[in-house]
């Protein structure tokens, strides 16, 4: 049974990015370059933590969006946020400094908590340019996020910090930017269409 949820929750993570990925090269959204790339850095972290820790199958859902997240970023290069704030260089400092204690100590569970606060941090630029800008994300790959990640805990094979930790940050995270899309969107109707 856990191979088949895991596989779903892989599944998810490619119905979420595909459209987010498509919508990023047509310029219909901007995802913020310098969250994704933390993102790259956390997900790879997280992958080999929670495999090191017992995740088995439940690896895969991180796995598969691990590699959507590396393609995101290197398209945010070019078609992402430009209007970048001295607190996101700030924030990305942040996190990029978070991971020095992740190589001193080479722990998967430490890791795994050090990378799941940087990923938490580097999420505070998107916040912030979402409530601002609804129109420069899409609900969906975050809807997707979620359940994936709902998913995702259902699929390990086994439970500690190292295995959980991420998915329960990521479903309350995303969770944050489904509501700031879908209800800012509302309260911003003249927002100019980014192209």
């Amino acid at each position: 049974m856990k191979p088949t949820i895991a596989i779903v929750a892989a599944v998810l993570a490619i119905i979420g990015n595909v459209p987010y990925l498509r919508d990023v090269i047509l310029r219909k959204i901007q995802p913020h370059p310098y969250t994704w790339l933390v993102w790259t850095i956390v997900s790879g972290v997280t992958f080999f933590g929670a495999l090191a820790k017992g995740a088995g199958v439940g690896a895969i859902p991180t796995a598969c969006a691990e590699v959507f997240t590396f393609i995101i970023f290197f398209f945010s290069l070019r078609y992402g946020f430009k209007n970048i704030k001295k607190t996101d260089t700030y924030f990305l400092i942040i996190a990029l400094l978070g991971l020095v204690p992740w190589a001193l100590t080479k722990d998967p569970t430490i890791s795994v908590i050090i990378v799941v606060s940087i990923d938490l941090v580097a999420f505070i630029p998107t916040l912030g340019k979402t409530w601002h800008h609804p129109k420069s994300e899409m609900p969906m790959l975050y809807g997707m996020n979620v359940l994936r990640h709902i998913l995702t805990l259902f699929s390990l094979q086994a439970y500690n910090i190292a295995t959980t930790l991420h998915s329960i940050a990521m479903i309350i995270v995303n969770s944050f930017m489904v509501y700031g899309i879908k209800f800012r969107k509302d309260e911003c109707p003249d927002q100019i269409h980014i192209n």
